[in-house]
């Protein structure tokens, strides 16, 4: 009976290894249970070139130190689009110092943490009320369209700041100045 009863907790060991690999086999295998899309709520990688090519009067070189920039067009309703990025903006609490917003359009002043220019001429890709997401090279990450909700841009971006660590930080670290 003991010898039994060590052989079936022996299987039993086996199985609470050898189920969940066999499981995730058998997902893979038959595709079940993996999602299929993405879940970025805007256009993943659009057809828009990295910052420094966007026509702007004034050069955006301030944003090489490696921030996440949320850039919006602001040629219409201005203030309302301002504020609303603002907000989305507090709201990403103690991860706000690695997203920079930039505001292009309207004649308002910069509110903080925001710097504002003005199209020098409007590009094809420019669309009234887009928001763009650029990574710290400067590169179009997601786009969306005009009206999207504030919470989908807050989902998207702390999804991408959380998978992206902060260079700078990573690098006092490890004590690598570079």
């Amino acid at each position: 009976m003991n010898t039994r009863h060590q052989r079936l907790k022996l299987l039993a060991l086996i199985a609470v290894f050898a189920l969940p690999m066999l499981t995730a086999w058998i997902m893979l295998h038959w595709r079940i249970g993996i999602p299929e899309q993405h879940t970025a709520h805007g256009e993943l990688a659009p057809p828009v070139p990295s910052l420094t090519e966007w026509p702007l009067a004034e050069r955006q070189d301030s944003f090489d130190g490696g921030d996440w920039v949320l850039a919006f067009d602001c040629t219409r309703d201005c203030e309302t689009q301002a504020d609303r990025w603002w907000r989305l903006h507090r709201a990403l609490g103690r991860e706000a110092p690695r997203v920079t917003r930039l505001r292009i359009g309207g004649s308002a002043e910069a509110l903080p943490g925001e710097a504002a220019t003005r199209w020098r001429e409007k590009p094809e890709w420019q669309a009234a009320g887009a928001v763009w997401l650029l990574d710290p090279q400067g590169r179009v990450v997601l786009r969306y369209g005009d009206g999207v909700a504030e919470r989908d841009v807050l989902d998207d971006l702390t999804h991408l700041l959380k998978r992206n660590p902060d260079q700078r930080a990573v690098e006092e670290l490890d004590g690598d100045p570079r």
